[in-house]
C-alpha cells in the first residue's frame, strides 16, 4: 500500500485535476473535459458562467466562444446528464449513465410526476426535430421556478430515462433532441449492467479526483442505496482499478486504507508550475466541502442562498489558487468595464507581503479575460492589500 502526505496528496490532486504542470493543459477543452470526467453546469453568471471558468481555471485565457463551441460542437462530443450534479460528460461516457436512466424509468418521478401525453411530445420531437420549451408550450406555468409546465416536465423526464438528449443550449436554453439521432449508434447500442456503470464511473471519477476517500467517490456520482454498494464491492474487490492509498492526517476508513488513488496519479511526481487563478464555486477540485476543508484546510460555504445581511465574504466568493493552495477568497462582480471585488480576503496567518503578486495575478487575469481593463477592491481584509490590488502594477 502506498504511503502519502497530505502534502503529497494535495499535489497529486492537483494536477489530476489539470492545475498543476503544463501536460494536462495539452489538448485544450476536449482533452479538459475528459481529464475531469465531469463540468458542473450553473444557471448562475457573475464573471461568467461556471462550466466557462472551470476552462479558465485550468487553460487560462481561452476565449468563451471558444469554450463553448468545444463543449456544443456538433457533432456532439459531450451531452448534459446526472452526475454530481447537471453536468457537461464526454459523450463517450453515455453508456455508463444507463444505470441511472434505469433508476429514473423505475421511479417514474424526479421532481415532478410524470404527466399524460409523454408519448406524444416524444413522437413530436421524432417528427420536428430538435425542440426547447418554448417550441412545446413553454417551461412555466407561470408560478415560482419550479412550477413547470407539463410539456417541461416531458421533456426534463424524457431526457432522464434516455429517449431525449441534450447535446447544446441555444441561449442558455436547453435543445432536447433524440438520442438515437444525436448518440453515436455504437455508444447508444451499449446498454451495460448496473455493477459495469458504477465500477467504470469508479475510474473516472478516481482518475479525476486523484486521490479520495470513498466518500468523496459518493459525492462525485452522487450514489446510494445499493448503487454505493456496488462501489464499496469495486473498490474492495479491484475492479474499478483503484488502488488502496493512506494519507497522512486523512481519517480512517473501514479498513486499513485511507483513501483511493487512480494508478496514474501515482506513477510519478507532480511538477510543474502551479496555476494562479479564480475558481468557481462549482468547480469539481471543491465539490465536496469537506474534501476541500480535508486537503487545503480551506473552510469555504457558498453565500448565495444565505440572506445578505448574514454572509460573510460574499454573494458568489470564489476562492483563489496560488502555489498549490487556495490563499483567500473574492466576491466578484462587473461594472461596465471594471471588475469589481465587492470583499476580499487572505486567509488567517498568510502574509499580504508574500501573497500579493498571486492576488493581483488572479484578479487581473480574470478581469482581462473577460474584458475589463480596470479592477477595484472595494473592502479587503488585512486593509492595506486594497491599493496594491487596483493597480495594474504587480506589487512587488
Amino acid at each position: 500500500m502506498t504511503d502519502l502526505t497530505a502534502d503529497e496528496a494535495r499535489r497529486v490532486i492537483l494536477r489530476a485535476q489539470g492545475l498543476l504542470g503544463a501536460g494536462p493543459r495539452r489538448g485544450g477543452v476536449h482533452a479538459m473535459l475528459r481529464r475531469l470526467g465531469a463540468v458542473q453546469l450553473d444557471t448562475i453568471s457573475v464573471l461568467a458562467r461556471s462550466h466557462e471558468l472551470v476552462a479558465y481555471a485550468r487553460l487560462g485565457a481561452v476565449g468563451r466562444d471558444q469554450v463553448e463551441r468545444a463543449y456544443w460542437h456538433e457533432p456532439a462530443k459531450s451531452f448534459e446528464y446526472w452526475c454530481h450534479a447537471a453536468c457537461i460528460l464526454p459523450v463517450e461516457h453515455w453508456p455508463l449513465y444507463s444505470f441511472r436512466r434505469r433508476a429514473f424509468r423505475e421511479r417514474r418521478y424526479r421532481w415532478h410526476t410524470v404527466p399524460d401525453g409523454v408519448d406524444k411530445l416524444l413522437q413530436q420531437v421524432r417528427d420536428s426535430g430538435p425542440v426547447m420549451t418554448s417550441d412545446v408550450g413553454g417551461a412555466k406555468n407561470g408560478g415560482p421556478w419550479w412550477d413547470w409546465s407539463d410539456s417541461k416536465i416531458g421533456l426534463e423526464w424524457l431526457l432522464d430515462i434516455g429517449e431525449l438528449v441534450c447535446t447544446r443550449r441555444s441561449g442558455w436554453r436547453r435543445v432536447y433532441d433524440l438520442a438515437e439521432r444525436a448518440v453515436p449508434a455504437e455508444l447508444l447500442a451499449e446498454e451495460p449492467s448496473d455493477e459495469e456503470c458504477v465500477t467504470r464511473l469508479a475510474a473516472v471519477a478516481g482518475r479525476s479526483l486523484g486521490v479520495a476517500t470513498r466518500g468523496d467517490l459518493i459525492d462525485f456520482l452522487r450514489l446510494k442505496g445499493r448503487h454505493a454498494a456496488l462501489l464499496d464491492e469495486a473498490l474492495l474487490g479491484g475492479a474499478a482499478g483503484l488502488v488502496p492509498v493512506t494519507v497522512t492526517g486523512w481519517p480512517a476508513g473501514k479498513g486499513p486504507a485511507t483513501a483511493w488513488a487512480h494508478p496514474e496519479a501515482l506513477e510519478s511526481e507532480p511538477r510543474g508550475r502551479h496555476r494562479t487563478t479564480l475558481v468557481s464555486p462549482f468547480d469539481s477540485l471543491i465539490w465536496h466541502r469537506g474534501r476541500t476543508q480535508r486537503v487545503f484546510g480551506f473552510a469555504y460555504q457558498l453565500e448565495l442562498y444565505v440572506p445578505k445581511h448574514k454572509r460573510v465574504h460574499g454573494y458568489f466568493t470564489m476562492p483563489v489558487l496560488a502555489g498549490g493552495r487556495l490563499i483567500g477568497r473574492a466576491d466578484p462582480a462587473r461594472e461596465g468595464g471594471t471588475l469589481v471585488i465587492r470583499r476580499l480576503s487572505l486567509e488567517p496567518g498568510l502574509s499580504p507581503a508574500k501573497w500579493a503578486g498571486a492576488l493581483h495575478d488572479a484578479l487581473w487575469s480574470a478581469a482581462r479575460w473577460v474584458g475589463c481593463d480596470s479592477v477595484r477592491v472595494e473592502h479587503a481584509t488585512p486593509e492595506t492589500l486594497a491599493p496594491l490590488l487596483s493597480t495594474p502594477t504587480r506589487p512587488t
